[in-house]
């Protein structure tokens, strides 16, 4: 099995984990393995537990990362990184980092069935078990479908999608790619047809959120990434849509916040201290140098924030 991922911000993110020889690391969403590795290869005595859901990325990353004494592989959610660490003898770490979202290996492998661009069964699970998309899309109601391409998609024409898709079933299930993608073409209005890019790459997005329930997984991931973290590690997250972004600003946003009394208050009654510091304000974007050899990086923001102790602040 091939499984290549080109790691976006790969540099960026590396230098931004501050990583220390003997230190103790994350990687939440190992993929193919690139990010594991350079974490692994500044290590001597320290150790990096690499996590994801995906069989496939498991499989591929144990052979990749055999050679390293430091490497810990664990299959799991990353939303649930404190217990795996727990059962991996881990209480705390230097650092940690997220690489959110579908891998090239997964949109490119096309029996995953996550891309429209090749026919292929409705699937788009990372776990590759429970619901799949296509068991959305024929079981759904047209509201419930709506809801999720609105939200998870922000498509303007999801309830025109939504009973597109309920009409279609009524015929015959849905059950390939091509066929979604050729129900959603013919569900939205012609303007949004001759529209760049394919009219149903927001739908694909948004059932491929709610198959793996992304975004829950998000919120619960990153506070059980910055519970881990000793003072001073550094918790770095790469999004590739603004939804997952958002979530990640607030959050981050929220953990540097410090007093929060009225401003006409004399002295601060509350007591709340800020728990981290931003490294980059708003985030770093991919250059053009790699956007021309990475396509994809186009949406791509990296956030990173440090814990701070309490006597530092």
């Amino acid at each position: 099995m091939v499984f290549n991922h080109k790691p976006v911000l790969f540099e960026e993110t590396i230098e931004s984990l501050g990583i220390r020889p003997d230190g103790t690391y994350i990687d939440g969403t190992a993929g193919g393995g690139g990010h594991s590795g350079a974490i692994l290869e500044r290590l001597t005595t320290g150790k990096l537990l690499s996590i994801d859901r995906d069989p496939d990325a498991i499989a591929v990353v144990r052979a990749r990362l055999s050679k390293y004494p430091g490497s810990i592989v664990a299959m799991g959610n990353f939303s649930e990184m404190d217990r795996i660490a727990a059962e991996h003898g881990i209480s705390s770490v230097d650092g940690v980092l997220l690489d959110i979202g579908v891998s090239s290996f997964q949109l490119d492998t096309a029996e995953r069935g996550f891309s429209y661009h090749s026919d292929a069964p409705l699937d788009m699970r990372m776990s590759k078990s429970g619901t799949s998309a296509a068991d959305l899309v024929n079981t759904l109601s047209w509201q419930q479908l709506a809801e999720i391409i609105s939200r998870y998609g922000e498509d303007k024409s999801a309830a025109r999608i939504a009973k597109g898709i309920v009409a279609a079933r009524e015929k015959k299930p849905i059950e390939t790619t091509a066929e979604l993608a050729e129900i959603v073409r013919e569900s939205v209005p012609a303007a949004v047809r001759r529209a760049e890019g394919h009219p149903a790459r927001r739908t694909f997005q948004a059932l491929r959120i709610a198959v793996n329930g992304e975004l829950d997984a998000l919120q619960a991931g990153l506070k059980a990434a910055f519970g881990l973290l000793k003072p001073g590690g550094r918790l770095a997250v790469i999004t590739f849509h603004s939804l997952e972004d958002r979530i990640v600003k607030q959050q981050m946003n929220a953990w540097c916040t410090g007093c929060t009394c009225p401003k006409d208050f004399p002295v601060c009654v509350c007591g709340k201290k800020p728990q981290g510091r931003l490294l980059y304000k708003k985030g770093l974007a991919p250059g053009e140098a790699e956007l021309r050899e990475n396509p994809r990086a186009r949406s791509a923001r990296l956030r990173v924030i440090e814990k701070i102790a309490y006597m530092e602040v």
